[in-house]
């Protein structure tokens, strides 16, 4: 058995599973800070703290104010917040973003990574995924993907007043990267003698890869890596695929590590990933200036100094006095939606719209975080509408639904919305449980007489109390964003859709064998 003292050799990719994308990390000392995109999730920008790379844990959310965060009701899925960089300068975290749905690149700031974070000092720049560097005569450099579209540009940097957003020089054209679609993600670093730029290009789909390039000034010019890509898993069959949006750390004792995107695909072609793409962890070696990496691994050795932690609790009782960070909710969380107060020990949820097929719901929920996951929650719901839900966005969602004295699996799935099941539930507090697991193995035979290919990268089933038997179970490639597109994941959580309704607990973890 490991004793807590002792290192742990080997550690298991993702780091930081579930929906988790274009992951930024830093380092203060012995502390590593990341964060990752929102979209349109309110709070945004989850905040996580480590000691080692490896075991991370979320202690906040950097936008976690409607001032620091306004999302309309009109803003699509898959907008809001793209590709956050924090940075540790003069003391201060920094932390750059879009928000493409409201008023594009901004700078906030905290003297703790705990915040609170500042309001947003908006920047006039064009474009997505800004990144922040300075340089010895303490200048600021913001380095930014043109936008998506016909006029696309490649990099641009541009010499800023962090603390004013104004820009003072620029922006000039950087580097296109290496020919692919979509340069982005960039990331300035100075190292030795070189400035470089990393970028992502490819797209954020398989054809996903890291490249680098280098100059003498972050004006450059750049000189492209001679081993481009240095980093990608396209057109091969490793079970991590997307690698990509990457960012470069290293440790107290000289090592370097990147944090990075990847999806992890199953099912039959082309594969679905529905968790989202999560965030890894791989080493990076340098040779004749320019750095190795890969490929990305299931199992990676671990940094040194590595030790067995706490797993986070998979249940909340809502004993707390506020909501802890994990709990996120589609563009808004009005303060009247909501409360742990009015009911101790359980949560209250208050209705604000009558349908999760459109925005402005009540809904409060956690990134499935496990591919054979088991998520359960304890149900009071009176006299109203309510349930828990698989979400991927408005038009893609299952739903266990309590009401009228029924208990129903609902289906949307695009244009359509079904019933799926019904059976009669009693008054009073109902347990709901959803699992998700992998396709089931049929057989050659039953494969043959359905002329189907087994295709679900898993299956959806829906529980209600003890009860072994699903009351429906269904192909969770329908909740995927091969299916549904987009930039995000499942999302799994509590919601009302008419009057109010009570939560007890709420645990989400692995499915046990």
């Amino acid at each position: 058995m490991t004793s807590p003292q002792s290192e742990v050799s080997f550690y298991d990719n993702p780091v930081i599973p579930g929906f988790h994308p274009d992951p930024s990390v830093c380092r203060v000392g012995e502390d590593y800070y990341l964060v990752c995109s929102s979209f349109e999730y309110f709070p945004g920008v989850p905040l996580f703290h480590s000691r080692d790379l490896v075991h991370w844990r979320q202690i906040g959310n950097v936008l976690d104010r409607p001032s620091q965060l306004p999302l309309p009701d009109d803003a699509m899925a898959s907008d809001g917040i793209y590709a956050p960089t924090i940075r540790h300068h003069d003391g201060r975290f920094w932390m750059i973003t879009t928000n493409v749905s409201h008023g594009g690149n901004f700078i906030v700031t905290a003297e703790r990574p705990e915040g609170p974070w500042s309001d947003p000092v908006w920047i006039d720049l064009p474009g997505i995924d800004p990144d922040l560097a300075w340089d010895d005569d303490g200048n600021c450099w913001c380095s930014f993907a043109g936008a998506h579209g016909p006029s696309f540009s490649g990099v641009q940097v541009a010499r800023i007043d962090p603390e004013a957003g104004k820009v003072l020089e620029g922006p000039v054209p950087a580097w296109a990267g290496t020919g692919l679609q979509w340069p982005e993600a960039p990331h300035l670093y100075r190292i030795g003698d070189w400035w470089y730029l990393m970028i992502a290009e490819g797209g954020t789909e398989r054809g996903h890869t890291v490249a680098m390039a280098r100059a003498r000034s972050p004006l450059g010019p750049w000189e492209s890596a001679p081993a481009n890509p240095v980093l990608s898993h396209r057109s091969t069959n490793h079970p991590i695929q997307s690698t990509g949006h990457a960012d470069l750390v290293t440790t107290p004792d000289g090592q370097w590590w990147m944090v990075l995107l990847a999806t992890r695909p199953v099912g039959y072609s082309p594969k679905f990933h529905v968790l989202g793409r999560e965030t890894f962890l791989t080493p990076v070696r340098w040779e004749d200036g320019w750095p190795r990496v890969g490929p990305v691994n299931v199992r990676e050795r671990a940094p040194s100094g590595t030790r067995p932690v706490a797993e986070a609790p998979r249940r909340d009782d809502f004993d707390g006095p506020g909501l802890e960070p994990r709990w996120i909710s589609p563009r808004s969380r009005p303060d009247g939606s909501w409360s742990l107060a009015e009911r101790p020990g359980w949560l209250a949820l208050h209705a604000t719209g009558s349908t999760l097929d459109r925005p402005g719901c009540t809904f409060l929920g956690r990134r499935q975080q496990h591919t054979a996951s088991r998520t359960a929650v304890l149900l009071d719901h009176a006299a109203g509408r309510a349930g828990l839900s698989v979400r991927l966005d408005e038009g893609h969602h299952y739903d266990l639904e309590v009401a009228d004295g029924q208990v129903g699996v609902i289906a949307r799935i695009g244009p359509v919305r079904q019933v799926v099941a019904t059976r009669p539930v009693p008054p009073g507090p109902v347990a709901l449980v959803i699992t998700t697991r992998s396709a089931r193995q049929w057989s050659e035979g039953e494969e043959r007489r359905s002329g189907l290919h087994v295709a679900a990268p898993d299956y959806v089933a829906f529980h209600v109390g003890d009860d072994p038997e699903p009351l429906a179970e269904l192909d969770g490639r329908y909740l995927s964003t091969e299916v549904a597109t987009g930039f995000t994941g499942r999302v799994i959580g509590m919601y009302v859709t008419e009057g109010t309704a009570w939560f007890d607990w709420f645990e989400h973890g692995p499915l046990e064998p």
